[in-house]
């Protein structure tokens, strides 16, 4: 059950209304999730504007695929189901949708910038020179690799929101498997 309430959108007023009418309008409906943040609409609107600004950093394949495999480590069902979803969207092949939350794929760069992702979330950012020097081996630079950080704070965050909330999944659901789901 649901831990947080989620606000309905045709009943949302103020701030709350507008981010949400936004995202209707630009996603084509209203996720649970962000219907649960706007309870504090300035919630909401920091996960859009970061999503938002981070969206176009990398790949939107690997950005999905790096959600999944936070998701996955995290145990959080809800962003886990969303962006497998998403990745289907971007159109990441079922084998890679499969692997990303095993933090692994056929290609070795997307392989190197899972991994790294996958470190960085495990150690809270406390990664080893090595890690770095593995990441830039694989053909990432300073600026590739501040928006893999990037993607992992947000996704931690969704995460966590998720997990506290225990938010409704409206995605076709998935169990993380590799760490246990709350």
């Amino acid at each position: 059950m649901q831990r947080l309430t989620a606000v309905e959108p045709a009943m949302a007023t103020g701030e709350a209304k507008e981010l949400l009418d936004g995202l209707e309008t630009a996603v084509g409906r209203t996720i649970n999730m962000a219907s649960t943040m706007a309870t504090n609409p300035a919630v909401l609107k920091g996960w859009l504007e970061l999503n938002g600004a981070l969206g176009r950093t990398l790949d939107p394949k690997l950005n999905a695929q790096i959600a999944i495999a936070v998701a996955e480590a995290n145990g959080c069902g809800y962003c886990l189901s969303a962006h497998t979803a998403f990745g289907r969207l971007a159109r990441v092949d079922e084998q890679e949708l499969a692997s990303s939350r095993a933090g692994e794929s056929y290609d070795p760069k997307i392989a190197a910038a899972l991994k790294f992702a996958q470190t960085v979330n495990a150690k809270r950012g406390g990664v080893s020179d090595e890690d770095l020097a593995q990441i830039r081996a694989a053909g990432y630079d300073d600026a590739d690799i501040a928006a893999i950080i990037g993607h992992v704070a947000l996704n931690v965050l969704t995460n966590i929101f998720n997990r506290v909330a225990q938010t409704e999944i409206d995605f076709p659901e998935l169990t993380p498997t590799m760490a246990k789901a709350a």
